[in-house]
């Protein structure tokens, strides 16, 4: 079996980046129907968020955690290896594998224990936030740190190490991670803690250590389903920075959404909102019977160009009424709001989700950044500029060392000259001492990521000695030499 799993494993072209591929596990090119154990498997093209870079992977469903060992075993020893994949919602190539295995553990979907009083979660990695979401809420908790979009698994939330607009209060994902099981390339389990080396490489370390079976996770307690919500208008950068930065703010959440069709002193303004749970006793008398009820709710979803971002901001105006009057929201409206984009997201070609983040200190950097991308004219959207606090453990996670500026926006992948562009804008981000989101990334070149994260030796090295066959490898990682 070993030899038939190597040969059909062998390396395989690359499809037509140009082909509609989807934006979930992939197309269902069916070339496989399964693996004589009953898990379901197949060739299948997938590709990320953003839709730029696609690749051909033989894809395995487990349902079990005996299953997912079972794969990894029989098929990610082959010439190409394998990664494990969630919902697909990573614009990138972190989970794919050009002519490997792809484990994909949506299948892995038990909530297995909740403890109402302490406030913890055990479940399966191929969990999504969504369904955590709607079992949690009821009881009175949810998730503490939610990234723009809902649809993601836990296990992908974990090994991205996502953030949310709380950051420099709640920080990111693995902060709140409890333990979480992973299965290793020799086909072990093993627990990791917070403190321990393992743990610190797999949050954030984009499934190269092995695949995440199931978290414990810490929660944070709510009295209702809805976000207060307060807005500002900034009228340039200036004074973006100056509204992000004013003392006597004491809200949880903050984020701003750039409008990139300014130009001249007018580059950089932008909708600044700011946000907290909703106690119960700030809700509408008629929302008062249900405080807890998950409620539907969404920003417009996404268009192109100069109707998408004229569309979102007034959409965000709208809704929050005037500046500090503190209007609920429906939760999902606040956090998730790229969840608008599901319906329509890279139809026209592709996105490029261009994110960046710079230490306190390098804000000249990143004004020139947003005035380059806002003169040249090719976003998809509004730009969205964050606070970072503290960092955590993770070796390659997101957020710089330091308190600091993340700012991330959707260009279209079709742009002339794109890739030299970034390549620029690349350069001035390392040279402030930042870094771009691996997690989001379909094109850094490999050179600058060991400047960008001074983790990296130490992430290569424990890797080696975890997998020294690199069982565990992504498009992402063959590409940037991680």
């Amino acid at each position: 079996m070993a030899a038939d799993t190597a040969a059909a494993l062998s390396p395989a072209p690359v499809p037509d980046a140009g082909r509609d591929i989807g934006t979930g596990a992939g197309t269902g090119t069916g070339t496989g129907t399964g693996t004589g154990t009953g898990m379901s498997a197949g060739f299948d093209i997938l590709s990320g968020w953003g839709r730029t870079a696609p690749s051909l992977a033989y894809v395995l469903r487990p349902r079990t955690p005996e299953e997912a060992v079972a794969a990894v075993l029989s098929y990610g020893h082959g010439a190409r290896g394998a990664i494990a994949r969630g919902l697909g919602r990573a614009h990138g190539d972190a989970a794919q594998n050009a002519g490997g295995a792809v484990l994909d553990l949506t299948g892995l979907a038990r909530i297995r224990a909740v403890d109402a009083v302490a406030g913890l979660v055990v479940c399966d990695a191929g969990v999504s936030l969504h369904r955590l979401t709607q079992t949690l809420l009821p009881l009175g908790w949810c998730v503490p740190v939610a990234p723009a979009t809902r649809h993601v698994t836990v296990g992908g939330a974990v090994a991205a190490d996502v953030h949310g607009a709380n950051h420099p209060a709640a920080g990111s994902f693995s902060r709140h991670v409890v333990s979480l099981d992973l299965l290793t390339a020799d086909g072990q389990v093993h627990t990791a803690v917070p403190g321990m080396p393992l743990f610190d490489a797999t949050t954030g370390g984009l499934g190269l250590t092995g695949a995440i079976l199931s978290v414990t996770l810490r929660l944070l307690p709510v009295e209702t389903a809805l976000m207060r919500v307060d807005t500002e208008r900034a009228t340039g950068f200036d004074d973006l920075l100056a509204r992000f930065t004013a003392p006597g703010h004491r809200h949880r959440h903050t984020v701003a959404r750039v409008d990139l069709l300014a130009r001249g002193a007018a580059t950089g303004r932008a909708v600044l909102v700011r946000a907290d749970h909703a106690p119960y006793d700030a809700l509408p008398p008629r929302v008062r019977r249900t405080p807890l009820a998950l409620r539907p709710g969404g920003l417009p979803a996404g268009l192109p160009g100069r109707a998408g971002v004229t569309a979102l901001l007034d959409g965000l105006r709208s809704r929050a009424g005037r500046p500090g009057t503190g209007r609920p929201l429906p939760l999902a409206a606040f956090l998730h709001p790229r969840d608008g984009l599901l319906r329509g997201h890279g139809r026209r070609g592709g996105f490029v989700r261009y994110e960046v983040a710079v230490g306190d200190g390098q804000e000249e950097a990143l004004r020139r950044v947003v005035g380059r991308i806002a003169a040249r004219g090719r976003a998809a959207g509004p730009g969205v500029l964050k606070r970072f606090g503290e960092a955590g453990p993770g070796l390659l996670s997101f957020p710089p060392a330091g308190p600091g500026w993340g700012f991330a926006v959707d260009l279209t992948a079709s742009s002339g000259g794109l890739g030299r562009f970034l390549d620029e804008l690349d350069e001035e981000i390392a040279a402030a001492g930042g870094r771009v989101r691996l997690a989001e990334d379909a094109r850094l070149r490999p050179g600058l990521v060991a400047a960008m994260y001074p983790g990296l030796g130490e992430f290569r090295e424990l890797r080696a000695a975890l997998d020294p066959g690199a069982v565990f490898v992504s498009d992402l990682a063959r590409r940037l030499g991680l």
